[in-house]
């Protein structure tokens, strides 16, 4: 039913568009009387309401465009529901068929960009048409909306989303559903798993051709501005390639470490159970595994003295070691060290065999063991301690009680799918053109720079629909919804510093254009490198965290029009 009601909402937006697609035009009024004066008794003055020219240029030669702020507010308004339809469009499509055909190339590859892509046709079309000095004044347009996107996501929104799905913290972790803290600033929070923080990472390094692009502006030199921004282009699509490449086999990596980390975990816990029936010490006083031990540990556990530790006797000695932390039953566990252990694959542990595998696991202890001697039980225990938070951080839990289980129809929903991208395509690709022309129509009417329009107004329509999927997911108070919020918002960063910077800088490069936008740049700079850099280094974020990332908002406005407005930065 909802889904019905949208659709009717597009068309009915059309046709009222296509109502008004006459041209619009505005009486030309002659400024003869001092502009302190709203009114000589003769002639009117109202240069705040209109633009002194009197025609516009209609987009496709039929759609409305108009000198009046008014009216450009309206356009703008209209112009950015139906991008925000298109956004909207490209996300359920992409969401359908990342349900049908699961992670790898479509989750990695064609769902970052498919979701940058309607910033991306308003950063093309702000300086594709027209003349060289039309396009230069129109491609503030582009860095305002490059610029406030990547801000928005990363302090607005972010921090909005640490404020909804706040849980107490306990030990750096947040506890799922549990919020008894009220709105402490360093007790009450969200924490994340470990990938979350190597997305923030990822953010951080995304903005390397920024400075690339910059280092003339740095050096007062012109002469090399060109050559500056190919290749700052290069290194943003070599960033553009690794990230999807990495998107594609992160799945992979991230089941090969927690793979690693649950053996590791799995040994360890084994370790501290054996010291437990151990008549001695594991490690000798030089830190080297102690054979005589060994041997008498190997002795006790087999019980029969056939001279091998077969699987029943290896379960009878696991039993009281509780893997249930890193979901692992005993069966599974006897398996994992019988494995480990038997390098001859006859399913028993030699003498040789036990002393081997004890002797591999023990002296990746020993530097641990060195710093503490003495105390070789606290050395297993508080390295075993560490590996249960690496694991916990590597995996917060099942991510798949989030997705749609079982698709009852697949080839309709690909259909649904396609449609859904072919629509949001269409309409991004046909709007975004009379978008930008009715944001630089309304600067002309009244006088304010394009790129603030465009900053604050244009993420607006763009990021709506990921804003309130964000904000959804952040309020549900678990982990792993919050670890997934906070990636996405990091991944859509990246893309707007790869993807969309690079349409940006092949639009400068190929035009001629001139790169001056040293004040947005360190606006870029600031929120990303401040907040991607919070995000690399801790997993737990207080609410103090969404204080400082929301004033980083208004700071960054502030900023751009000190620098360029008050300073005159260019």
């Amino acid at each position: 039913m909802a889904n019905k009601c949208k659709h009717h909402l597009t068309v009915y937006i059309f046709l009222f568009l296509v109502i008004l697609s006459g041209p619009t035009y505005a009486r030309f009024i002659a400024l003869r009387s001092s502009p302190d004066l709203l009114s000589d008794g003769v002639h009117l003055t109202l240069n705040r309401f209109a633009a002194e020219t009197s025609t516009c240029d209609e987009t496709y030669g039929f759609l409305p465009c108009t000198t009046s702020v008014l009216g450009n507010i309206f356009l703008i308004a209209v112009y950015g529901i139906l991008m925000f339809i298109a956004a909207k469009s490209l996300s359920n499509g992409s969401e359908l068929l990342l349900e049908i055909l699961g992670p790898g190339i479509i989750g990695g590859l064609f769902l970052p960009i498919l979701g940058a892509l309607p910033d991306a046709m308003l950063i093309l079309v702000s300086g594709l048409s027209g003349s060289t000095d039309t396009a230069q004044s129109q491609v503030s347009v582009g860095m305002g909306l490059l610029a406030g996107s990547t801000v928005m996501l990363l302090t607005v929104i972010w921090g909005s989303c640490v404020i909804v799905g706040k849980c107490d913290l306990v030990d750096s972790v947040a506890k799922d559903a549990l919020d008894t803290k009220g709105f402490s600033l360093t007790e009450s929070g969200i924490s994340t798993d470990i990938w979350t923080s190597y997305a923030a990472m990822m953010m951080v390094i995304s903005v390397i051709p920024f400075l690339v692009v910059q280092i003339p502006q740095f050096l007062n030199s012109t002469s090399g501005r060109r050559l500056a921004i190919l290749i700052g282009l290069i290194v943003s699509l070599l960033l553009l390639v690794s990230y999807c490449l990495y998107q594609v086999l992160q799945p992979w990596i991230q089941k090969r470490k927690i793979a690693y980390v649950t053996h590791k975990h799995l040994i360890l816990g084994f370790l501290t159970h054996l010291k437990k029936h151990a008549l001695g010490r594991l490690l000798d006083k030089n830190g080297e595994p102690d054979k005589g031990t060994i041997e008498k540990l190997f002795s006790s556990i087999d019980v029969n003295h056939d001279g091998y530790i077969s699987d029943s006797e290896l379960r009878a000695l696991m039993v009281g070691i509780n893997f249930d932390e890193i979901d692992l039953d005993q069966n599974e566990a006897v398996n994992k060290i019988m494995k480990d252990f038997d390098t001859t694959g006859d399913s028993k542990i030699q003498g040789h065999e036990f002393f081997s595998g004890i002797s591999r696991w023990l002296k990746k202890t020993m530097q641990a063991a060195a710093r503490n001697p003495g105390s070789e039980t606290k050395v297993f225990e508080e390295i075993h301690t560490e590996t249960k938070i690496e694991h916990d951080l590597l995996d917060v839990g099942n991510q798949s009680d989030e997705a749609v289980e079982g698709v009852e129809n697949s080839k309709w929903t690909i259909i649904k799918a396609v449609l859904f991208l072919l629509l949001g395509t269409i309409i991004a690709a046909a709007f975004a053109d009379p978008l930008v022309d009715a944001v630089d129509n309304f600067s002309d009417a009244t006088g304010i720079p394009a790129f603030f329009i465009s900053f604050i107004a244009l993420p607006l329509a763009t990021n709506s629909s990921e804003a309130v999927t964000a904000i959804i997911f952040a309020s549900r108070d678990k982990r792993t919804t919050a670890s997934l919020t906070f990636s996405e918002l990091y991944g859509a960063a990246t893309m707007n510093n790869v993807l969309c910077l690079s349409v940006f800088l092949a639009l400068i490069y190929i035009r001629g254009l001139t790169w001056d936008f040293t004040a947005e740049v360190l606006v870029i700079l600031i929120v990303c490198l401040v907040m991607g850099l919070l995000g690399s280094l801790r997993t737990h974020f207080p609410l103090w965290t969404a204080i400082l990332a929301i004033l980083l908002y208004p700071f960054s406005l502030a900023l751009v029009y000190v620098l360029d407005y008050v300073l005159g930065w260019s």
